[in-house]
């Protein structure tokens, strides 16, 4: 584990998940997250709209990264009937994103980049999530008790809907909370 003794990890994110994610992986990291427009070509495919915008990202940091330094940033997106579930930009599309999942199973794809002065790793990881059926009386609930306004898809998985209404999961846990861990602590130990 040499690579973290000579780098200094810096966390390009605001998510407070990402950042309570890293910690338990034990590193120690500073936060230091930038402004990036997160639009995306009209031709890119969806699946590699997270990749993409992770690697967008961490290229903000490219003309200010010291030697000893390396950044990591994510995003996450939300597929579903082949179309992004971004982050909802009031309570009422929270509302009708959750109705829209409820039932059905969705996709949860983090883009994750790794970048230096001199390389740049990037990486995605998928996820996929089936909710139960959820009455309008527990989405009402539900938006009342967390926000979900900085959440892709309008939910977090560690939280309320996700400790009680999600019915399965096939891939990293993680991941879908928004820092796919076991693949991230991977590809450092390789960087």
């Amino acid at each position: 584990m040499n690579v973290f003794k000579k780098h200094k990890i810096i966390l390009g994110s605001q998510s407070p998940r990402r950042a309570k994610l890293l910690e338990e992986m034990g590193f120690t990291f500073s936060i230091q997250p930038m402004d990036v427009e997160e639009s995306y070509p009209d031709t890119l495919e969806l699946n590699q709209v997270a990749e993409y915008l992770a690697r967008k990202k961490a290229e903000a940091y490219r003309t200010i990264l010291k030697e000893n330094q390396l950044v990591i940033t994510a995003d996450t997106i939300v597929l579903f009937n082949k179309k992004i579930l971004g982050k909802p930009i009031d309570l009422k599309e929270a509302k009708s994103i959750i109705q829209q999942l409820s039932g059905q199973k969705h996709v949860v794809l983090s883009g994750v980049s790794i970048m230096s002065n001199t390389k740049q790793l990037s990486f995605t990881d998928e996820s996929s999530v089936l909710f139960s059926e959820i009455p309008d009386e527990a989405i009402d609930y539900y938006l009342s008790i967390e926000p979900p306004l900085d959440k892709a898809g309008s939910y977090g998985i560690q939280g309320w809907i996700g400790h009680n209404y999600i019915d399965s999961i096939e891939g990293s846990y993680t991941n879908i909370m928004g820092l796919p861990t076991e693949k991230l602590f991977k590809r450092l130990l390789t960087f």
